[in-house]
């Protein structure tokens, strides 16, 4: 098991290629924060909510924005 700090937060990452995984989906978090974009979600809320539902490392990127 591996630390990966994502917003000054630590993600357990347990395979190495899933440190590339974890920092796509933080820039696509990033992004959608900085652009206030949620489409095709209608607000921040829903997205939040089905991206949880997607658990694993988008959880732990979420929970690291605290967006979880």
């Amino acid at each position: 098991m591996m630390d990966l700090q994502i917003n000054g937060k630590s993600v357990q990452i347990s395979v190495k290629s899933d440190v590339a995984v974890a920092k796509r989906v933080a820039s696509h978090i990033e992004r959608r924060i900085r652009e206030d974009d949620w489409a095709p979600y209608k607000t921040k809320q829903e997205a939040v909510n089905a991206w949880v539902k997607l658990g694993g490392i988008r959880l732990q990127v979420l929970q690291a924005y605290d967006l979880a």
